[in-house]
This record gives C-alpha cells, structure tokens and sequence, in this order.
C-alpha cells in the first residue's frame, strides 16, 4: 500500500488475533475447563463435553443479546447454566471460571508481535482497545498500554463508535490523529473509519479485502511492517484535544 501522508499521535490496538491468534486459546479453554470438570463435577462433565459445551455457549450467547458486549459474564454464564442443568454443585462456578481465566491469558504471541508492539510504544501512546476479556497485566504486557479499553468496561463492543471515541477520549486525542490498528475488517477497520479514526489492517492469513467496503488508511502482513512504516515517519506533533 503507498505511504500516506499523516503521522498518527496515538494508536488504539486490538488484541486477540492482532497480538496472538485466538483459536489455540479457545481450543486449549474447551480441554481444560472439560478436564477440570470431569475431576470436580463428573456429572456435568458427562451431560456436557467439549462439543456440548460449545453448543451451550453459543445458546446462551443468542439468548443473551444485551450481554454480547460483555465476554466474561457470558462464559460465566454458560458454566453456571452447564452446572445447573447437570445437577452439579453451582457453587463450583467461580473455581471453573479461574480455569477459563487462567487458560484465556495464557497466549503465544505471534513472532513479530512483542518487539513491534516495544517499538510502537516507544514512539506513540498505545491504548488496548477490544471486544475480548484479555488481561494485559495476567499476560505481563500491561507496561506497553497507557490503558487497555474492553467492550465490557464501557457497555458496547466494536463496530460501535461510542467505543473508538471513548477511547480517544481517555488518550486527549482527536479521532482523526488516532490509527487504529486490528485485523478484523468490519470490527476494527470499518468501525474505525465510521468513527472518524484513521485504520491500519493487519492482514497475517493474505485474506482478500471486502468489496464492499472502503480501503484501509494502511495494510500491513504484520505489526512489524507496521512498526517499519512508523519508523520511516517524522515524530508526531501531539494534536491534544
């Protein structure tokens, strides 16, 4: 993609499937957490393996539209629904919550991911902006991020704009000085174009863009290209609000 003419004065950064991808994760939760329940309640491990499982998820999450924003509480909810309906203990759903917790912060960082994210921090203000339940401090990056903003601290999920401005918000950045950087084109790059902040997709698996939506401000294969591109730029000139 040609370079473009403006240096952002921050960046708002997704994190699952940006940092690390999310399908080892939710795989290695699914045997964990079917692992812990066969030991502290083998009924509800019987009643529910990890297919049975998924499938309860995915019907509490449809049952539960006004929660979508709010990850955590939805697993919650579908551990305690599983305990219920199998006539287990529901007082083990906060023990099987810390094996989901546990397992979820548990990430293997893409191999370009932590030195860009070093090298991006040291020249703009990083913000976490996300839709998942990540804990940065439980994954020892939380000294990168001036803040890390989750769908459900602030009661909406990307694409919604309320999210990317508050975001700008908490950095004293306008939208337009702001680069959103994520891989999801809806979620993350259109969301942030409709919010007013410029966009960096970050495209890892040479996935075609959608047609029916606008370019990327930037494209990128990886947060190194990215770290590269910032790096080429003159030093911002914070554009406080």
């Amino acid at each position: 993609m040609p370079a473009v003419s403006f240096t952002p004065c921050a960046i708002t950064l997704d994190l699952d499937d940006t940092l690390w991808p999310f399908a080892p994760i939710g795989e290695r939760i699914e045997h964990a957490l079917h692992q812990w329940l066969r030991e502290h309640s083998p009924r509800t491990a019987e009643h529910f393996d990890i297919a049975a499982m998924r499938a309860l998820r995915e019907q509490v999450w449809r049952e539960h539209p006004e929660h979508a924003h709010d990850v955590s509480l939805l697993r919650r909810m579908t551990i305690q629904r599983a305990l219920d309906d199998s006539g287990g203990d529901s007082a083990l759903a906060d023990a099987a919550y810390e094996i989901f917790y546990r397992e979820r912060n548990r990430v293997s960082f893409y191999p370009d991911a932590l030195a860009a994210l070093q090298r991006l921090a040291a020249r703009v203000p990083v913000a976490g902006l996300t839709n998942g339940n990540a804990d940065l401090a439980a994954i020892g990056i939380d000294g990168h991020f001036v803040f890390n903003l989750a769908a459900r601290d602030h009661g909406a999920a990307k694409p919604a704009a309320s999210l990317f401005h508050a975001a700008c918000e908490r950095l004293a950045v306008p939208a337009h000085a702001v680069l959103h950087v994520g891989d999801h084109p809806h979620m993350d790059v259109e969301g942030a174009r409709r919010a007013g902040l410029r966009s960096c997709w970050i495209n890892r698996v040479g996935a075609t863009w959608p047609r029916e939506l606008p370019a990327p401000d930037l494209a990128f294969t990886d947060l190194a290209e990215l770290a590269d591109w910032f790096d080429a730029r003159p030093n911002p000139t914070r554009t406080p609000r």
